[in-house]
């Protein structure tokens, strides 16, 4: 179980949380005005007001009021009760201030509050001057726009924006219940460059320690931050516990590295990074993980994944889609449930691509890592080094369109052990496409010829076969729609589709199988022209695929509450062709399709699935998914799988508020064909106004091995600031359908 990177920089968090508002000089010689208010009340403190710029804030004057002033005959003055200095969107309360006319300073003194757009300090005494800025002892600070303060043993703001805070403390919980802190002994912002400096930082939870940093640097805004992030924990049975101590590395705005060296207990230290760039033209992502010499395992491991798109002129594209694993074993040892160990195949891709309104043009390279030992090398995918591959489209006329084009595709199929070879396909077509209000008729003809150059053949077997036949089709559908509901608050349709299609036998015997197969029937298998995937057979058939489908849609919002759909396909001729080894039926009719989507109800959505062989009165495939949502974070799944033979799964799933704080968690699937538990995790998480805490155990089966894996995840999330820990929201997300984390904010 590798450990999650965290996705949050300590370092980011602070200085976006406390940022102050940058002082700047007034001009020398800004008027200074003094109004005494005897008498009446101070006026209240204003709604902060967008920020106003450098220069209109140098050029603002400086307001003072008070219940009472005192004026000297050299421009010094005194001001108690309520006094109220104002410059720009910057204002300063204290119960005292005294101004001095030849510094241009004041100082302030009882219950000091200063205020801008951003920061709200409040003090026992402090200082303020158009030129030098201003400081504040014993000060307590606050952001108004978010619930986060903090005290500091002094602030000293300069007059170009930079500030000081010695003895700071730092929190998101309210002042009645400070669960967690952050302490420094110094913290520097400098708002010009956008960056900060901390030091002795350090952060409680509960009155513990569990994060200490003697030096960090952080981004006073969005901007990316070099630094350590937070470091992660966990526990799988298979490694032991985990520690991972990530560093990101802010390189360039569109280039970042983020290193997490993981310390495996029982296998050793893992050095793990990705590597992300973006460019005008391209973008991409480098992801590498290598543990030297695997205590358990006796050798190095290592993963590597690279991910890389570039927009070429013209509209052409390239692209990168390849990883590799140092063994077999990897996805076994590292992968996170059954999802991860069932990989069977490594893709690596590369492609250069082409599309315009008519034409699709593509040369890829394509080769695949076998994972799964236990798939013989005659089963195993080739490599099409490489595949080249054309389509044109094109349509002449508006209400009876013609339509005619191609597709063309050479290909070399590379493995060790069968037949090699290249293949040659091309078909074109040519049809009409007339459609109206409710309906659409559309006959096409098609003509594909396939040959091949092969290698390594059986003894006396031809090296140069080859295959060409017309297939003709005509696609019929019409749409029927009504009102419905007692006051037309809904359309009802119904919509039938019918496909004849005739395509004549060919004996295809001779011909390899390099990327053919059968995919699983769908209703959009059923309306087809070739039951097959593939170029190396070609379906013969005299047979027409019927379905309708019928809706019930919002008349208001167009929204769809109901769809039903019922198709099957009826066999004129006995299909004779196939693929060795597929079992061939002397049949009239395909199995039955029929599928249901319910989201009628407010918070239930409801799908069925069924594929029903008729002639033996049983199901082939079955698929139940059953979910209420009545919120992001109330989830209630309920779901059956079932494939003849193979596959035979209940599956539930629930995350659900159980009070204003507490939500549990959890996840049950059984195979009932290997009367056994696959994949079982519950968890808890508490929710504060400033923290949240999760906790999840997971035991899986291996989908290939059948071996059993336990993992622990436990995550600390201190809003505002970072999280400590695994993410167990991201698997949380992915293993449980339709959940949202709720704000830790209550």
């Amino acid at each position: 179980m590798p450990l999650p990177r965290c996705d949050r920089l300590l370092a980011y968090a602070l200085g976006a949380l406390l940022l102050p508002a940058g002082l700047h000089a007034a001009e020398p010689g800004a008027p200074l005005c003094f109004t005494a208010t005897e008498g009446r009340e101070a006026p209240p403190p204003q709604a902060a007001a967008p920020a106003i710029s450098p220069t209109e804030l140098a050029n603002a004057p400086i307001e003072v009021t008070g219940d009472h002033a005192s004026l000297g005959v050299n421009g010094d003055a005194v001001l108690s009760g309520n006094v109220q200095v104002t410059q720009g969107d910057r204002s300063i309360h204290a119960d005292h201030v005294e101004y001095d006319a030849k510094g241009g300073r004041l100082a302030v003194d009882g219950r000091v509050e200063y205020r801008d757009p951003l920061l709200i300090v409040r003090g026992r005494s402090g200082r303020y001057s158009a030129t030098e800025g201003a400081d504040f002892k014993g000060a307590e600070f606050e952001l108004p726009s978010r619930p986060a303060r903090g005290t500091a043993a002094s602030m000293t703001l300069d007059a170009v924006g930079n500030a000081r805070l010695t003895d700071v403390t730092f929190t998101t919980c309210p002042l009645t219940d400070p669960a967690w802190r952050l302490r420094a002994d110094r913290i520097d912002l400098d708002s010009a460059h956008r960056n900060g400096v901390g030091r002795g930082t350090r952060v409680e939870f509960k009155g513990v320690p569990i994060f200490y940093a003697p030096w960090i640097s952080f981004p006073l805004g969005t901007e990316r931050k070099s630094g350590f992030l937070f470091p992660g924990a966990g526990y799988s049975t298979r490694s032991g516990a985990q520690l991972s101590v990530p560093y990101y590395w802010n390189i360039a705005p569109n280039r970042d590295l983020s290193f997490e060296p993981v310390i495996f207990a029982r296998r050793g230290i893992d050095v793990a990074g990705n590597f992300r760039y973006l460019t005008r033209a391209s973008r991409g992502k480098l992801d590498v993980s290598y543990l030297p010499d695997d205590r358990l395992f006796d050798d190095d491991r290592s993963y590597v994944h690279l991910g890389h798109r570039s927009e070429l002129p013209a509209g052409w594209r390239f692209s990168i889609d390849a990883a590799n694993a140092s063994d077999t074993q990897y996805f076994e040892d590292f992968g996170q449930g059954p999802e991860g160990t069932s990989i069977a195949f490594v893709e690596r891709t590369a492609e250069l691509t082409y599309r315009d309104a008519h034409w699709n043009l593509r040369g890829a390279f394509q080769d695949f890592q076998t994972i799964d030992v236990d798939v013989a090398a005659i089963d195993r995918p080739y490599a099409a080094v490489p595949q080249l591959y054309a389509s044109a489209d094109y349509r002449v006329g508006q209400a009876l369109q013609l339509r005619y084009g191609f597709e063309a595709e050479v290909v070399n199929f590379e493995r060790n052990v069968g037949v090699t070879g290249w293949r040659y396909d091309a078909a074109p077509h040519l049809g009409l496409d007339w459609q109206g209000a409710g309906y659409f008729i559309r006959p096409a003809l098609t003509w594909r010829a396939t040959g091949y150059s092969l290698e390594d053949t059986a003894p006396g077997a031809d090296r140069s076969p080859h295959r060409s036949l017309p297939t003709a089709s005509l696609d019929l559908g019409l749409i029927f729609e009504g009102a419905t509901g007692s006051h037309g608050q809904r359309r009802l349709t119904v919509e039938p589709r019918a496909l004849y299609q005739y395509t004549p036998y060919r004996n295809q015997d001779a011909l390899p199988v390099f990327d053919t197969a059968v995919p699983d029937l769908t209703l959009v298998q059923l309306f087809r022209t070739n039951r097959y995937v593939g170029g190396d057979r070609i379906a013969d058939a005299n047979q027409a695929s019927f379905g309708v489908t019928s809706r019930v849609l919002d008349a208001a919002s167009g929204r769809q509450l109901l769809a039903a759909s019922i198709g099957q396909t009826v066999y004129f001729d006995t299909p004779r062709v196939s693929l060795p080894g597929e079992p061939v039926t002397d049949r009239d009719t395909s199995d039955l399709i029929a599928q249901i989507a319910l989201t009628a109800l407010r918070d239930w959505t409801a799908d069925l699935g069924v594929q029903w062989n008729p002639e033996a009165s049983e199901r082939e495939r079955m698929q139940v998914q059953l979910q209420y949502r009545p919120a992001a974070t109330s989830v209630v799944n309920v779901g059956y799988r079932y494939q003849r033979d193979r596959i035979d799964q209940a599956d539930a799933s629930v995350a659900w508020p159980v009070t204003k704080r507490w939500s549990l968690f959890g996840r049950y699937i059984y195979s009932l064909h290997d009367d056994e538990t696959l994949d079982q995790f519950a968890g808890f998480e508490y929710r504060s106004c400033c923290w949240r805490f999760r906790a999840v155990g997971r035991r899986f089966v291996s989908s290939r091995t059948g071996e059993r894996d336990t993992g622990l995840y436990l995550q600390l999330e201190l809003s505002g600031l970072a999280s400590v820990g695994s993410s167990a929201v991201s698997f949380l997300e992915d293993a449980i359908r339709g959940y949202s984390p709720a704000s830790p904010s209550l």
